[in-house]
């Protein structure tokens, strides 16, 4: 597995000496390019120290590493209970979570409480960069934001918890932004991710290898669009990713997918709202793919909710069969929608496809 998470211990680790006794430490240039090194590859840090956390915090701040580190436990108590902190609001397994220390006994703390967390000594930092376990397959572009994202989550929730009013209200004062956009080369890896990954909010639950898409992005015959969403607290990343086939007659909608961290804003059905205003455009009707699966039946919901039913419509046969069991072929004749109430939304404007 691959580490998703290292938590660093300070004196004699991260910098070289004791800040409470030396008074002053320094750290290595090596260890300053490891940090920024796993930050480009979608690796979270934090920090487990037995220090005074306004004196350690304030020294990391004047190194200039300080706004690497997430969720830093710096305080006299034990490291496994950081650790265990620390993973349970990532929500990362333990067998994610990875620990340095120089210390053998504080890695032995660890190891007998936490036996799933992999435990470096000092000695072991310069070549941890390049372990397999920190050198992921593949660095998509929102998992070199990873971090930035996690911290703009924090002060979301934060926010979230300090709000007073309706559900909705809050999700107003976001000032959400949804973009739409046709997917590049450089999209794939992530659209990839999404569909292997979200199965709540995969409407076929079935997975598109990165050479499938790359293939649908020359196809004349397809649509493959990517939909990311920011606020004002910063990016949420890639959350959504629609394969659409639209055809004079009808636009078949063959998946749509949503991270399940937006679900509480709507996202998925602003992107239905917008598709939906598109094909009334276009004067086509939407037939859409929906397999029921263990997980997906928010999915269902959505489309429903949307409109969406099971009527047979003479444009459903002029579409492919159905290569899937338990497909159903969901229609909806459309109408112009208002654009969404609780976000901006930028998005083209989509054309029946070139027959190819």
């Amino acid at each position: 597995m691959t580490v998703k998470c290292l938590v660093w211990d300070l004196d004699n680790t991260l910098w070289r000496g004791t800040l409470l006794e030396d008074g002053e430490v320094h750290l290595d240039p090596a260890v300053r390019e490891l940090i920024r090194l796993l930050d480009s590859r979608g690796i979270l840090q934090s920090v487990a120290s037995k220090n005074d956390h306004d004196h350690a915090w304030a020294k990391l701040e004047e190194l200039g590493v300080a706004e690497y580190f997430v969720l830093p436990h710096i305080s006299w108590g034990p490291k496994s209970e950081a650790i265990r902190s620390i993973a349970g609001e990532l929500r990362f397994a333990h067998g994610a979570m990875a620990f340095v220390d120089d210390q053998d006994a504080e890695r032995a703390e660890v190891s007998f409480h936490l036996p799933d967390v992999r435990c470096y000594t000092a000695a072991q930092v310069a070549g941890l960069a390049a372990l397999p376990e920190f050198s992921p397959a593949v660095v998509t572009e929102d998992a070199r934001r990873r971090r930035e994202m996690y911290q703009a989550g924090f002060r979301r929730e934060g926010a979230k918890s300090d709000f007073t009013g309706p559900d909705e209200e809050f999700v107003r004062s976001l000032d959400l932004e949804m973009r739409i956009e046709h997917a590049t080369v450089g999209h794939l890896d992530r659209v990839e991710e999404l569909t292997l990954r979200t199965s709540q909010m995969n409407a076929t639950g079935v997975h598109y290898s990165r050479d499938t898409l790359a293939g649908l992005l020359d196809d004349p015959d397809h649509r493959v669009l990517v939909t990311s969403l920011s606020d004002r607290f910063g990016p949420h990343g890639a959350v959504g990713v629609v394969l659409l086939a639209a055809g004079d007659e009808a636009w078949h909608l063959k998946l749509l997918a949503t991270s399940c961290r937006v679900v509480s804003f709507g996202a998925g059905s602003v992107i239905l709202r917008w598709l939906t205003d598109q094909a009334a455009r276009a004067g086509a009707h939407l037939v859409a793919d929906f397999r029921p699966t263990e997980r997906n039946r928010m999915m269902e919901i959505a489309y429903r909710f949307g409109g969406f039913t099971g009527e047979s419509c003479p444009c459903v046969a002029t579409l492919p069969a159905a290569d899937l069991d338990g497909l159903q072929r969901l229609h909806l004749v459309p109408a112009p929608q208002p654009p969404p109430a609780t976000m901006s939304l930028i998005a083209p404007e989509l054309k029946a496809c070139v027959p190819g």
